[in-house]
This record gives structure tokens, sequence and C-alpha cells, in this order.
């Protein structure tokens, strides 16, 4: 933790260097002591301080100062710290103006100079206005903090993004915290039109940043370290995870590309209750940060963000073409990028999107709507995940779904559900259109069996509904089914012949595609089971098969 700062301000260099030294000599190895020759600069210098999130314990200030005296100072800087004990120091001449600074302005205490010797006339002061400021000190929060609104979706992305990367984060919203007005105002974002604003704990900022501008500032690896892999994985869910762990540990130099995030879908569950191993379960964060971790003491390298945009086959080797112009080469290329949510086409949709609609779970949202009305369209798992989520913050949590869960959950979420008592499901129910200025704030909805529209208030819509691949990038490449999904195997066998321009003597192996040496496992395959545990065995299972196509590249 940084020191707390003890910050004095004088005019007169001699005097200044005179208590800054008596400051060090004594509280050095407590608190860190800064130094200021006029208020302006004093002011400067908090604003900084504020950035980084720093403590400060104790302003000594001189009163007879030119531009702005003592007690001036210390009513603008109260603003900033108000808890922080505050001393001037005085000549005799200004003992009055000293008495109704205390009256006035809250000082705790006035030093007459000189206030030689400091183990007399000094320190037992401090010490005293010290030891109370510590009893009731509380230690600030040391990493990011990003001030923005709740309703702004870049806001929404940049929590999203430093969530699901596991980076801790303090969230100041602008509407509802005075501290966050100061800090857009001394991190010099113009106006709130400017969020969010990003602060590092080294006291730089950045306004309205990119996932890859943030990536950067904390060190995420965005670039490969070499042009070539002998497997190169692209999405970083259960499956590409898996195969990353199950290539590195053996002898596999290996990367794996992940667009967002480690963890996929998967990694923003809040609970994953069967699967094996784990008898109370697991979040999908738990999941992805051990299995990072995992890959990572392998050798594994791992960039994010980045993205693949394109790949084209020199034999023997595949070669990746990533979004910001770079590329990669490799003999193995393993396609685990999963699915997306399927968009809901509705009025109102684009303009509300991050701003009380969501796609996913949206965790970061999650204590923003505490005592709200929370409604998930969705029948599957990751829905039923998402409102036993939360069913712990919201007044009511209501599921639309179209058809009863028992066709697409778990029976245990199912169980869950119907024990819990804030939790409603209403069947045959369907959004028509959302509507709001600058965020949610009515639903239509309506009935498929009976016809009856609706219109309920609501400010949190989360959408879980279909899987669709994304994988427009293998156009012309691998083959794939209507919807994108990828043939693999058996699939790619039609009338027992081999896939159109496949060169290899043998029939392509289970999780090989259309193209030799390019497979693909989880559920961006044709035909997948859409489960955890399902995505971690394919992963695993295509690193055999990499296997016996490199023992002959």
């Amino acid at each position: 933790m940084a020191k707390p700062v003890i910050l004095t301000v004088d005019d007169d260099a001699d005097v200044l260097q005179a208590v800054s030294r008596d400051l060090r000599y004594q509280y050095g190895d407590r608190f860190r002591v800064v130094r200021a020759d006029s208020g302006r600069a004093a002011l400067d210098a908090l604003q900084q301080l504020k950035l980084r999130n720093e403590s400060v314990a104790l302003f000594l200030v001189d009163q007879r100062m030119p531009q702005m005296s003592g007690v001036e100072f210390l009513e603008q800087a109260l603003v900033l710290y108000p808890h922080a004990k505050r001393a001037l120091l005085t000549a005799y001449a200004d003992t009055d103006a000293a008495i109704r600074a205390i009256n006035n302005t809250q000082i705790d205490y006035y030093l007459l100079k000189p206030w030689d010797p400091p183990a007399e006339r000094l320190y037992p002061v401090l010490d005293d206005l010290l030891d109370d400021w510590f009893a009731s000190f509380r230690p600030p929060f040391e990493g990011i903090r990003v001030v923005g609104n709740r309703w702004s979706p870049l806001s929404h992305q940049v929590k999203d993004f430093l969530a699901r990367n596991q980076i801790p984060y303090q969230w100041l919203d602008i509407e509802l915290e005075s501290e966050a007005t100061q800090l857009v105002e001394y991190g010099e974002a113009k106006s709130n039109h400017q969020l969010p604003l990003v602060l590092f704990p080294d006291g730089s900022r950045l306004i309205q940043p990119s996932n890859l501008a943030i990536a950067e500032k904390i060190g995420l690896r965005t670039q490969a370290e070499h042009p070539f892999y002998d497997l190169a994985i692209i999405g970083g869910g259960p499956a590409g995870l898996a195969a990353a762990v199950y290539g590195a540990s053996e002898g596999l130099t290996t990367v794996m590309i992940e667009r967002e995030a480690p963890g996929g879908q998967a990694g923003s569950s809040s609970r994953i209750e069967n699967y094996l191993g784990f008898p109370i379960g697991l979040s999908g964060a738990d999941l992805a940060r051990r299995a990072v971790t995992q890959a990572r003491r392998f050798g594994v390298e791992i960039l994010t963000p980045q993205t693949v945009t394109g790949v084209r086959i020199a034999n023997p080797y595949r070669i990746l073409q990533l979004a910001d112009g770079s590329e990669i080469s490799c003999h193995a290329l393993l396609v685990a990028t999963g699915v997306a949510y399927r968009k809901l086409d509705i009025p109102g949709m684009d303009k509300l999107c991050g701003a009380g609609v969501y796609y996913g779970a949206a965790m970061t949202e999650a204590i923003a709507c505490q005592g709200e009305a929370v409604y998930i369209v969705g029948g599957a798992n990751s829905a039923g995940q998402a409102a036993m989520h939360f069913s712990k913050y919201a007044r009511e949590v209501v599921m639309l779904v179209r058809s009863p869960l028992t066709k697409s959950m778990s029976q245990y979420l199912i169980d869950q559900i119907e024990a819990t008592q804030n939790i409603t499901v209403c069947t045959g129910c369907v959004v028509e259109e959302v509507k709001g200025e600058t965020n949610l704030e009515l639903l239509v909805t309506k009935n498929i069996h009976t016809g009856e529209i609706q219109m309920v208030e609501a400010t949190s819509l989360f959408i879980f509904i279909g899987a669709m691949p994304q994988t427009d990038w293998l156009d012309h490449t691998v083959e794939r089914d209507e919807r994108g999904f990828i043939f693999t195997g058996p699939d790619l066998i039609r009338d027992g012949k081999p896939p159109k321009g496949w060169n290899q003597d043998r029939s392509p192996f289970l999780l090989e595609t259309s193209v030799p040496g390019i497979f693909a496992a989880g559920d961006v395959r044709y035909n997948s089971v859409k489960r955890v545990a399902s995505g971690v065995g394919e992963g695993a299972i295509a690193v055999q098969f990499i296997h016996r196509y490199l023992s002959k590249v």
C-alpha cells in the first residue's frame, strides 16, 4: 500500500526545506512527505494525488503566503481531502488570524514559528493529529478506477472487459458520487459526454478507451512473440483453453488468440453446478482463471484482445491474418471460437444496447440492479444461471421464454428457479419492442398463445437467445452449414467421398475440417454438445489428432 501523504506548503524556500527535513526524519517510515512552495502548486499536487487515489493525512501550511494564504488554501484543499488533519504555521503576529481560522474553517491546530526543537514543539502536536487520523483511516482502493455513467454503452464495455479479464477495478458512477465529478474535472475529461474516464494507479488516465488501449496499458499481450507456432488456437473458451493446456503440456509451441477475454461465454456464467469434480459448483470466472494459470504454466502464449480476420494456406503452413495487420504462421490450427448470442431484431434495440439492454449475463450490472425488476429473455442454462444470480440483487426477476424450461434447461436449474420466490417464468412471452430515451424505460411484450400485448416498466433486459457462430472470416476456406457451424470428421463425408479439394490419402480426423491441419472444437463445430464439459473434452481430443497430423507434416 502506498504511504499516506503529509503535505507541507510554504513560500519561504529555507523554511520549506527545514520543515520537510524534520517531517521526513520523524515520519518518513510511515508517510510520504510532499512539499509545495505556493497554494496553487499545492492544489495542483493534490489533484494528481486524487487521480492516483492516494491518501492525505495532514496539511501543514504556512499562513502568510502571497496570492493565497494558508487558510484560503485549506478551504479549497478540504474539498479534495475533507478528512485530512489541518495545521497552520504562523508567526506570533498572526495568532489572532490563526484562532479565527480554527473557529471558522475547522483548522485542528496552529504552530508558532520557529518550532525548534521539533521534538518538543512540533512532533507531539503532529503525533496527536496523525494518531487521530489513523483511528478512522480506511486504506483506499489501489487498482484501476472507472468513472462513467450506468447507461453509457462504452462504460459498460470497459467494465465488462476488465471484469472478464479478471482485472480488479472500482466503479464510480458520475450520477451518484460527488468524487466522480471531481475526478472528471481533474482527469481533463471535458464533459460527461467524454466518459468513461479510466484512471490507473500511476496517475495516468485514458478517456473513452478501446479494449485494446486498456490491454496495452495494463500489460496484456496483444502481439505474438514469435512468427511461427506448432499449434495456433483461435478462441479462449473451454475448448480452446483445454487444447492449449494439453497441446503445450505435450511439447507443442502453442499460441491462443482470444477476441475478448479467456473463458468465452462460460467465463461469464455466475455458477456452473454440473461440471465434473466441483460438487458445490464454481463460477465461470473461476474456471477461466484456473485454466489460464494452468495454460501459462505450460508456456502457452495468450494474445488478448486480438482478432483473427482471415487464414490462408501455404503448405505446410496455415497463416493467420490478425486485425492489427500482423500475421502468425503455424503447422496446425484449431478453431474454437464458440458462438455468440443471437441478436434480438426488434424496434429500439440498436439505440439501447449497452444502456439497459445487454447480451449475456453482464455480471458487472448486477449490483446496479439492486431493488429493481430484471427481465431475462431465453430458456437455456445460461439464462437460468443468470436468473439465479440476479435474484440475489433484484426485487424481481422475470424470465420471458417461448417454450417450457424443460425443453432446453437442466433439471437442477429448473428446480432452483421454481424454489426461488422472486423469479417468475412467463412461458409463451416474447419482447416486441424496447423503449427509452437515454436508457431502457419500457418493454412491450406479447403472449404468443393469446396475442395479449403488455407494456411494463423496465431498466434492465438481458438476452440469451440462440447461438450463432462467428465464422464469416472462414468463408471459402472450410466447409460450414447454412448458419456458419463448421463441418468436421464424418460430417464431411458424403456418398462415401471426402470433401472437395481434400488432398490426403486418409479421411478427415474426427475433429478435422475440410482443410487438412485445420481442426474445430467446441460450440463452433456442427452438431456439438453445448456444454462446458464437452467443450473441454473436444479441446483435449483435438490435440491427439493434431499430433497425428503433425507426425506426417
